[in-house]
């Protein structure tokens, strides 16, 4: 504890606000200059080899997030991806960590989401994690002293140093053979946006939600003509995202998938978090409700 902060903080607002933002620096200085700095420049070196074993252990929407810079990276190298399961949260994991998980990812999660990565025909192999090489550590994205209110695809940027066009598609699957041109719904009740209802969608035709029932449950109530369908895994869901007319969702592993296909879709903005950009194509974000109804009325009679 630091007295003096607690000092200024009571007689002094200005130069407790300066020596808050010190220690803060500090703090970041301390964790780069603790081995993080290395860590790096040794990933930096990594990247150029002929192949590359990564591990990631989730969330979800972290591992797909990740795919624009393996991808990059399998112009010239083969890269391996592997999943680890129930990898406990840290205690100081950035707050963007999901209420009530006590772990990243679990079997389940992981047996849902392998078919879809290994559906991405850049990836050399991809499998659970079982004590094999790893070249990168994917997790020390929430290791890196820096604010994350930024896209969260660039913090693996920011972890190898490779860079990519966000503009162009990095995930991919074919289109579902049976669910076609539905206005498709992943919407997460974790991170609505509190500013905005999605009551006009009453008046759209093929309105379909995929995930969880209770979300279902939750918009069913704004939406009475809203289907469901409960995908078999992910790459089900992949299927019917790239099938859509339009895909519409919020600060989840929804509009993740949506946004790496590159299909026409409608990010709810987060007010609280903003961290999830579309970026290219016919992608959409909205943090108010005229805007939310002025973008979905353009594409249901653009697409």
């Amino acid at each position: 504890m630091n007295i003096k902060k607690i000092f200024y903080k009571f007689t002094n607002k200005d130069k407790y606000k300066k020596l808050k933002n010190k220690l803060l620096v500090d703090d970041k200085i301390k964790i780069l200059k603790s081995g993080f700095e290395e860590e790096i420049n040794r990933i930096s070196q990594v990247t150029e080899q002929k192949e590359i074993s990564f591990l990631h252990s989730g969330h979800l929407g972290d591992v797909i997030n990740a795919l624009p810079v393996l991808k990059e990276l399998s112009q010239k190298s083969k890269c391996n991806l592997y999943l680890q399961i129930g990898k406990d949260l840290e205690r100081d994991a950035i707050n963007y960590k999901h209420k009530g998980d006590k772990i990243y990812m679990t079997e389940r999660m992981v047996s849902m989401v392998l078919p879809l990565l290994k559906n991405q025909n850049y990836i050399n192999q991809v499998e659970i994690f079982k004590d094999q090489k790893i070249d990168i550590n994917l997790d020390l994205f929430r290791k890196i002293p820096m604010n994350f209110n930024l896209d969260e695809v660039r913090w693996y940027f920011h972890l190898t140093g490779v860079h990519v066009d966000l503009s162009k598609q990095y995930l991919f699957a074919n289109e579902h053979q049976l669910i076609k041109n539905k206005i498709v719904i992943m919407r997460s009740t974790r991170r609505k946006n509190t500013f905005i209802n999605y009551k006009f969608l009453k008046n759209f035709k093929d309105v379909l939600f995929l995930g969880l029932q209770e979300e279902y449950d939750d918009l069913k109530k704004e939406i009475p003509n809203l289907d469901f369908y409960d995908c078999k895994n992910f790459l089900e869901a992949a299927e019917i995202i790239k099938s859509s007319k339009f895909f519409i969702g919020n600060s989840s592993f929804g509009f993740t998938i949506a946004e790496g296909l590159k299909v026409p879709r409608v990010m709810e903005s987060y007010p609280d978090f903003p961290v999830i950009y579309p970026s290219g194509g016919l992608g959409y974000d909205f943090y108010f409700q005229k805007h939310f109804e002025k973008i979905c009325n353009k594409l249901n009679e653009k697409c």
